[in-house]
């Protein structure tokens, strides 16, 4: 299976900021543990500008850009390393793909782009990808890493796309507020009613809520490709989506 797999800043990242390296870790050993059993990998992953404020002891999301910018240069060198050093212990070799909305619109580089995750791949490397947030601006910037992860996915054929979160999935409400909120498994067609079940984002740092998540699932299940929203909080959780065994999160239904 070509599996993508994205997560978010609130699975990357302690509500410092910081790197949460128990989960990081374990997410690592799991995607080359999928790596070695024939599967092919792509990551996308959030986390720079929330690691980056860490650094710079910045303890909210800034709301102007060059800020944004600065804590993501410094944020995603973080973040590369350490995917680097966490593979490598199991004998991975990782890239960096970063890209703006421009690069996805253009036929010519999006193109570039395809051909470049295809000879990794081929060559057996994880691709890490995420949106060049040091350059991005408004004109040029994809958004969120949901819908990142989602045009990844139908952009090289993936065979599922999964997105870790801080939450186990779409529920009937807002299982923060409402306790009688219930999860719904599985979602065969993204409805009016669906869409409207989508919140904002659900932490500080991250720019993701439910609501991406939904609009991802549009464009993942449109190219028929399933889609999964689990709780990054157990990397494990992986296994069982990708063995079709029962587990606790939404599974988004391509539309055959």
């Amino acid at each position: 299976m070509r599996i993508v797999v994205k997560v978010g800043t609130s699975t990357l990242a302690h509500k410092t900021g910081n790197l949460n390296i128990r989960r990081v870790e374990e997410l690592c050993k799991v995607l080359s543990d999928l790596k070695n059993a024939g599967h092919e990998v792509v990551l996308v992953s959030s986390g720079a500008i929330g690691m980056g404020l860490g650094k710079l002891s910045i303890r909210e999301k800034p709301s102007d850009i060059p800020t944004k910018q600065a804590a993501a240069a410094v944020g995603q060198c973080e973040l590369m390393y350490t995917y680097d050093k966490l593979f490598s212990e199991y004998n991975h070799t990782v890239s960096q793909i970063l890209i703006t909305g421009s690069d996805l619109k253009d036929p010519t580089r999006h193109g570039n782009f395809r051909n470049t995750v295809f000879r990794l791949l081929e060559l057996g490397a994880i691709p890490v990808i995420n949106e060049n947030d040091t350059i991005a601006t408004e004109e040029i910037v994809i958004g969120d890493n949901d819908t990142l992860s989602a045009i990844v996915a139908t952009s090289i054929d993936a065979d599922i796309l999964v997105i870790l979160s801080d939450i186990n999935g779409l529920f009937t409400g807002d299982p923060r507020k409402d306790k009688s909120a219930e999860l719904i498994k599985e979602v065969k067609e993204i409805t009016p009613e669906i869409m409207e079940l989508g919140g904002d984002s659900g932490t500080k740092l991250g720019t993701g809520g439910m609501k991406t998540k939904i609009v991802a699932a549009e464009i993942a299940t449109g190219g028929n490709i399933d889609m999964v929203v689990a709780n990054g909080k157990n990397p494990e959780v992986l296994y069982d989506i990708i063995e079709g065994k029962d587990f606790i999160g939404t599974k988004f239904c391509a539309r055959k």
